[in-house]
């Protein structure tokens, strides 16, 4: 089966594209961001598989979870995404259409981890040095994991920057059993 991403991102592609249109990307963006909790609450993956419950039950209720924040061009999309049963997949089509709006306005989002909590000058200091490198204003997401044992592992994009002692050390055994 193909990837999640691969088949999301045709949705998040038309979506996007309309929103361009339209001008309303951002009233899309809370409109996917609605629609992908939704759909990623663990009661619903169940509720979708199960074959006593309809597709019209399921729209219903996300029309209901979703209320007015739901226009007509939402409703055709969770219309759309139930017959072609991809409903499942608003997570990542939301992420995606994310993506591709940061892409736009010259953004990029950067995974920081670090084996210690950063303080808020070191995240900064440490964003600008990002900004300058890929020529783009990053937004940070900052998480800790202390098996890094110290350093700081960033994901931007497809790059993997690992400036982490444990990092350093499982190269270092790699280069030794050469």
């Amino acid at each position: 089966m193909a990837e999640a991403i691969t088949v999301a991102r045709p949705y998040a592609e038309a979506i996007y594209r309309l929103s361009q249109e339209k001008g309303n990307a951002a009233e899309w963006s809370q409109t996917l961001r609605n629609l992908a909790t939704v759909a990623a609450d663990p009661q619903m993956h169940p509720l979708v598989d199960d074959p006593n419950v309809t597709p019209d039950q399921v729209y219903a209720l996300f029309l209901d979870l979703c209320g007015k924040t739901l226009g007509d061009e939402g409703k055709n999309l969770v219309r759309t995404l139930l017959d072609n049963r991809r409903i499942l997949l608003l997570p990542q089509i939301c992420a995606f259409y994310e993506h591709l709006c940061a892409e736009k306005e010259g953004m990029v989002e950067a995974e920081i981890e670090s084996a210690y909590p950063l303080t808020q000058t070191q995240t900064t200091e440490l964003v600008a040095v990002l900004e300058k490198r890929f020529g783009r204003k990053v937004t940070a997401k900052t998480t800790v994991d202390p098996e890094l044992i110290g350093g700081v592992r960033i994901i931007v994009g497809d790059q993997n920057i690992d400036a982490s002692v444990r990092g350093r050390l499982q190269n270092m055994a790699a280069t030794l059993k050469r």
